[in-house]
């Protein structure tokens, strides 16, 4: 009996309303539509399911990977071995917990999250409604846009350790800083987070909303596979007129290519494999600090 097998069986008798699924192709489940097939996909509902998973995971020597909506991730042709726990739509729900605070299960869509706040008349997520992944996701790398972070608002974050414990820590503790934290640097796993925000009036956060997604629509492919910014924003300009600048938009390797609307965005035209993605992010950073200078460094998690 296989590994994979026994753990199947044992959660089958321990946990039997936890949702496991065999062979689960990752181009399902990542915004790129690439990748070839997690050995076992776990859906984990709460804490507790999620703390038995890693608690087995660690037990039975099986390798694991977290995965929220995977819009930020490139995950490998050859598919996955072992275990991949997917929190997005999971682990979910919201809730108020005092005049201007919103605690937020970790695999929230932040869209759901900015709608939510909004609903309130609290205002400060706005810029976090059109950002398609989720929570944990957010928090973990300190996702922003349209001249707003994570950092901004977070005021505590429930983490997981590898051994099942939860607790909360401050936002000092998750030393927020440009598309990282301290959690990218430690075994933790975001369960939840808790955001600060201000009263607005409803129609003013939903008229910002509703601003700063008709700016997407016209400048980003939104029409095309891709895991949103390629690149990081490099010190001394911006990655995607930089990308501009050396000719490169509409490059293309193999399906993957350089997106004819957003120089910034790597986008899958059809058929583009991880290698593909791969290829294209090296060449571009390659071509673009022989012109400039400068080095780019991808903003996509390489799995």
């Amino acid at each position: 009996m296989s590994k994979i097998t026994e753990f199947i069986e044992y959660f089958g008798e321990n946990h039997p309303d936890l949702e496991l699924r065999t062979n689960q192709p990752m181009s399902k489940f990542t915004s790129f539509r690439i990748g070839g097939d997690a050995e076992l996909l776990a859906l984990p509902k709460n804490e507790e399911e999620l703390a038995a998973l890693l608690k087995m995971s660690r037990m039975m020597d099986i390798p694991w990977a977290i995965l929220g909506a995977g819009t930020n991730v490139l995950a490998p042709d050859a598919g996955i071995k072992g275990l991949v726990i997917c929190l997005k739509d999971a682990l979910n729900g919201m809730e108020q917990i005092g005049e201007t605070e919103i605690r937020v299960m970790a695999g929230v869509t932040m869209s759901r999250a900015a709608v939510f706040a909004a609903n309130l008349g609290l205002g400060g997520l706005e810029f976090a409604h059109g950002i398609p992944g989720t929570v944990g996701g957010g928090v973990y790398m300190n996702a922003g846009a349209y001249g707003g972070e994570i950092k901004d608002v977070c005021t505590r974050v429930r983490i997981m350790d590898m051994d099942g414990s939860s607790r909360w820590i401050t936002r000092e503790e998750a030393a927020f800083s440009y598309r990282h934290s301290a959690i990218e640097d430690n075994p933790w796993i975001v369960v939840a987070a808790e955001f600060r925000l201000e009263p607005k009036p409803m129609e003013q956060i939903k008229e910002r909303m509703l601003e700063l997604i008709s700016k997407r629509r016209a400048s980003q492919p939104l029409d095309l596979p891709s895991a949103g910014s390629a690149f990081k924003r490099p010190v001394g300009g911006y990655a995607a007129a930089l990308i501009d600048q050396t000719g490169l938009k509409g490059f293309r390797i193999g399906g993957a290519a350089v997106s004819e609307k957003h120089a910034g965005f790597v986008v899958n035209l059809g058929g583009a494999t991880a290698e593909d993605v791969k290829q294209l992010l090296k060449e571009v950073s390659d071509r673009v600090y022989d012109a400039q200078g400068i080095r780019l460094e991808p903003e996509v998690r390489i799995w």
